[in-house]
């Protein structure tokens, strides 16, 4: 008897063990790329506070498992052309302006 279950025990834990693996794993994080068209104040820095918020409320937390990387050029047309190309080399999994 002490056989049957311990092959019991052993059978469990081997199915068991790939589903508490998968539940432990970390969630990925994912990263934002903003491009604001005005210069790097105190507006700026409103509206990257507000967008941390947004983000929260529908369950994304800066550090977590969301990054944010903003980028101010301004209004200059050249500046902007050559940040958003930064941003965009970075590879985010989104880009936004």
């Amino acid at each position: 008897m002490r056989r049957r279950e311990f092959i019991k025990a052993a059978t469990g834990s081997a199915v068991a063990w790939p589903l508490a693996a998968r539940a432990q794993q970390v969630e990925r994080m994912r990263r934002v790329g903003v491009l604001m068209a005005i210069p790097n104040d105190a507006e700026a820095h409103a509206r990257t506070v507000a967008l941390e918020e947004g983000l929260q409320v529908q369950g994304w937390t800066v550090g977590r498992n969301i990054q944010i990387d903003c980028s101010y050029p301004g209004g200059d047309a050249e500046r902007m052309r050559g940040t958003a190309k930064e941003l965009n080399s970075s590879a985010p999994d989104l880009l936004s302006r």
